[in-house]
């Protein structure tokens, strides 16, 4: 199963990138022998004026067909690293191609946008800038296959 991740705006050199492609990385090195075949992350522009909804019609354009989509969002669910690592299980062996992940930009989704979505995910009732939603989300992805792996780099 192949992840994606769809967001908005594009990500500059710096420590953020850093550390995303490595925890993208450690998920792709992980995850492989785990039935995840990769993941790629697409950038749609940030836009102005009519933000939200622009930037909800170029997200939607840019998740593939068949996928299973998660939003991320301060509504979504409150889960458990363990939790997000048996649900991306569970994906995978129903056979899905691939999941696509969702970040919006500075003013989040729009109501369309999240009711498309197969499932959305909170990292906490506070609110995070996007571009650190970014860096989280690689990590738990990283996490979730170490999990599943059987790897002690999740300790309870």
């Amino acid at each position: 199963m192949r992840i994606q991740i769809s967001v908005v705006g594009r990500l500059r050199n710096g420590p953020e990138k850093d550390l995303i492609d490595d925890y993208l990385t450690r998920f792709e090195r992980t995850g492989r022998a785990l039935g995840f075949t990769g993941v790629s992350l697409v950038e749609v522009e940030d836009k102005k004026g009519s933000r939200q909804v622009a930037e909800a019609e170029l997200l939607l354009k840019s998740i593939p067909k068949g996928a299973v989509i998660v939003t991320l969002d301060e509504r979504g669910k409150l889960q458990t690293s363990p939790e997000f690592a048996n649900q991306l299980a569970g994906w995978r062996d129903d056979g899905a191609p691939v999941v696509c992940f969702v970040i919006g930009g500075a003013d989040g989704l729009t109501r369309e946008l999240r009711s498309q979505a197969h499932a959305s995910i909170s990292f906490g009732k506070m609110v995070w800038p996007h571009m650190l939603a970014r860096v989280m989300l690689c990590e738990q992805l990283y996490r979730a296959a170490s999990i599943l792996a059987g790897s002690p780099y999740h300790r309870v």
